[in-house]
């Protein structure tokens, strides 16, 4: 096999597909809020992601037997990005658009370079930071159009939405970095992924169970059907795509798709949402995502994993 031609199926075909669900994961998240409170819709989406890692996991040759330290590792990973991250993204999308969600989480390379920098001293360069307030200057005007552009959505709420946003952002980012460390890579990847999204569906059974009540079913296909693209397209599949193009290519360069995924996530809002693309809802994406891909594109050595799944 040629060297163009393996580059293309094992990074160019895996980042489109990777990169293609996770933009649409945000209209879909949107849609499964209604009668099922949003607590059990995470639980049940990493109950049904955890059998699918698992069955990967089997299929690459990987035990499933957990080797000494690993669970310790999982939790961490399974608390932080599938408990605590996708709990806050779901309710985030309570109250702002999925769009505007999308584009906010594209600053989750920020909270992970500043978050480096203290864990693993990996200082960020003056460039990043720099473009990383241009691409916070975006938001801010992205703010002021939904402000403008719903009358009936009040300041409470829009704050609301955006720190929940913050606290899936500072979650992804700890299990992001926590994942950087070279103990971590000792494990198997599959093994340790089902591990980590089996622990983090416990707690947000947990969760759910303790702020909802007991579980609560929709009998709407459009919600099972959402609820398995969420589950295994993407994250099973998402992340077993993702990881090793990681791998291969470093996360500096895979961190690409954390700016391409808004402009899917608001492309599907404006279709589906009724998001009006206004000159200041213009100049705020810009900012926002040409800020983000000045930072990446200054990053010169081996970053971290940002994860846009937030998805």
């Amino acid at each position: 096999m040629s060297e163009r031609r393996e580059t293309f199926l094992h990074v160019v075909l895996p980042f489109i597909i990777f990169t293609l669900i996770w933009g649409s994961t945000w209209i879909v998240i949107r849609d499964q809020l209604g009668s099922v409170p949003a607590q059990w819709s995470v639980a049940y989406r990493f109950i049904i992601a955890t059998i699918g890692m698992a069955a990967v996991a089997h299929w690459r040759g990987q035990s499933l037997r957990p080797t000494q330290g690993m669970l310790a590792v999982a939790s961490v990973v399974g608390i932080s990005q599938f408990c605590a991250n996708f709990n806050a993204v779901y309710m985030a999308e309570h109250h702002i658009t999925s769009g505007l969600v999308a584009t906010v989480f594209a600053l989750l390379m920020l909270p992970n370079a500043l978050l480096a920098w203290w864990w693993l001293g990996h200082r960020p360069t003056g460039r990043f930071l720099a473009a990383s307030l241009v691409a916070i200057g975006g938001i801010i005007l992205l703010f002021l159009h939904e402000l403008e552009a719903r009358p009936d959505l009040t300041v409470t709420a829009l704050w609301t939405g955006v720190g929940w946003t913050i606290v899936g952002l500072v979650a992804a980012a700890i299990s992001n970095v926590y994942q950087a460390r070279e103990q971590v890579k000792q494990y198997p990847l599959f093994a340790l992924l089902a591990w980590a999204m089996g622990i983090g569906a416990l707690c947000d059974i947990l969760i759910a169970w303790t702020m909802t009540g007991p579980p609560v079913f929709e009998a709407r296909a459009g919600y099972w059907i959402g609820l398995l693209w969420l589950s295994l397209a993407a994250s099973v599949i998402c992340f077993s795509l993702y990881y090793p193009v990681v791998r291969r290519i470093g996360p500096g360069k895979a961190a690409y798709s954390s700016a391409i995924v808004p402009i899917i996530a608001m492309a599907l809002s404006t279709l589906f949402e009724g998001f009006e693309w206004t000159t200041l809802a213009i100049g705020g994406a810009a900012l926002a995502i040409g800020g983000m891909l000045i930072a990446v594109s200054a990053r010169r050595r081996p970053q971290l994993v940002t994860n846009p799944d937030a998805a």
